[in-house]
């Protein structure tokens, strides 16, 4: 529900983006420096993301790589946790409880988690802006230069800035290059003589264009035209969703602040147009919700700063609802907040339990099909069975299977079990039993399944026997 204050023929910036002129030019957007305790706590929480997003590559567990998204051979590393093609029915139930998860979060926080973690908006203003403001300066300054002729000295700081912009945009490629292909391989590859590697050196330097354009020119436009994110504030939005709204009950009527004013019988909205001037996206947070905002708090630092000067309280632009704001009404879990947090819950509990129960390596035993027991020359009866082995881990394993109980004899049949890593093999061998120690038709059998000498997984099955011993 939009504010009653705003009136229909005040909507038309719902028509247009704020990004595009009336013509359908590109309209740059020079945001002012912000500053104040949400920015603060956003370069916090930038800066821990980023120092993970480059350290991560180097820490190793048991011998492997942190994190691995080798998605070319279809193997993963999450956490020091191997995954393969054969864990794809966990990596499936993860993308949908991830699914899930974002539209419960964006049902009660919005869009949170554009303005705090997203990669885009960490990188453009975490990185790329502060180098801006460094070398070119304030929005202000930022305009003056781009109006002004091409004099030495804009030269100067516009290659400086670019060359810098490149300069980045190269190492995060190769940072990401580092998560698909491991790091030891990227240190292998950057030691070695760019003519071994010319097709690579190639792929990651069209690669590291793409992030200097993104973060040089395309900028908020990834948010506003390439995200689908924020289209689907549309559906996952309501009036209990928790948002950077502006309190219009509060703020309007608005006007200039004028010397003797007493706000008894204004808005505490000065009309400073603080608010849009820090806005990365262009827009006017005063107008409601909109797609192109990414909730970045920039808005709310602005203001706040304000009502501090005109001693004011703060909170004129705040996380809340639009219910909180209408009505002064607290925060309530919706029927479909329940139903969302239901399914999460019932998806990450059986997400749970399958990691929990799951091992290094899949052991499947089964009797071969059509085949009956054979009695061998020295009277023993055998069982012939197959034999299906997959090493999930990213080790080289020699497997040893071995007859548990009753006794008797096991062979293998072909070579030994050796598995490299992520490797099935599939087997056959026989079980050997002595005539007088089967009872009847089917004799329970204990195989144990060892790494080297270290027991893994324990089997049972059954053995197959003459029918005239069982009827005795």
């Amino acid at each position: 529900m939009e504010p009653e204050i705003i009136e229909e023929e005040k909507q038309e910036f719902r028509d247009h983006l704020t990004t595009v002129t009336k013509e359908g030019k590109r309209k740059w957007i020079f945001p002012k420096k912000p500053s104040g305790r949400f920015y603060n706590a956003r370069t916090i929480v930038s800066i821990i993301l980023l120092a993970f997003l480059v350290v991560a590559p180097f820490i190793k567990v048991n011998g492997h790589q942190f994190l691995l998204l080798d998605f070319p051979n279809r193997n993963f590393i999450l956490f020091g946790v191997p995954f393969g093609p054969h864990d794809f029915h966990l990596f499936v139930l993860a993308m949908i409880s991830l699914i899930v998860f974002i539209v419960l979060f964006t049902a009660i926080f919005g869009r949170i988690f554009c303005g705090w973690a997203c990669p885009q908006t960490i990188f453009m203003e975490m990185v790329f802006r502060k180098i801006e403001y460094w070398i070119e300066g304030d929005a202000n300054d930022q305009r003056k230069l781009k109006a002004a002729p091409w004099t030495s000295d804009k030269i100067f700081k516009k290659t400086f800035k670019h060359i810098i912009f490149f300069g980045i945009s190269f190492f995060i490629s190769n940072i990401f290059l580092s998560y698909i292909i491991s790091m030891d391989k990227l240190i292998e590859i950057v030691t070695d003589p760019p003519s071994q590697h010319l097709s690579g050196l190639f792929a990651i330097t069209v690669f590291s264009g793409v992030f200097y354009f993104i973060f040089s020119y395309f900028r908020e436009q990834v948010c506003t035209l390439v995200c689908p994110y924020g289209r689907l504030q549309g559906v996952l939005l309501d009036q209990d969703s928790i948002v950077i709204a502006y309190d219009y009950k509060r703020g309007e009527p608005r006007s200039k602040l004028k010397k003797g004013d007493d706000f008894s019988n204004r808005g505490d909205c000065i009309d400073c147009h603080l608010c849009v001037d820090v806005c990365p996206t262009g827009i006017d947070i005063r107008n409601g919700i909109q797609l192109e905002c990414v909730n970045c708090t920039a808005c709310i630092d602005a203001c706040d700063n304000v009502m501090d000067k005109i001693k004011r309280p703060r909170g004129l632009i705040r996380y809340a609802s639009l219910r909180n704001i209408e009505n002064k009404a607290k925060f309530k879990f919706t029927p479909r907040m329940m139903l969302y947090s239901t399914i999460l819950v019932i998806l990450l509990s059986v997400l749970t339990y399958l990691m929990a129960n799951r091992t290094d390596f899949n052991v499947n035993i089964l009797r071969t099909p059509g085949m009956l027991f054979q009695q061998q020359p020295d009277g023993t009866i055998s069982n012939l069975y197959d034999l299906n082995l997959v090493n999930k881990t990213f080790n080289p394993v020699q497997m040893q299977i071995k007859l548990l109980d009753p006794k008797g004899e096991l062979k293998i049949i072909g070579s030994d079990l050796k598995l490299n890593p992520q490797q099935i093999v599939e087997a056959k061998f026989m079980i050997l039993l002595p005539k007088e120690s089967i009872k009847k038709m089917n004799t329970p059998v204990e195989i144990g399944i060892y790494d080297g000498n270290k027991l893994i997984k324990k089997i049972k099955t059954s053995f197959l026997g003459p029918v005239e011993k069982a009827q005795q």
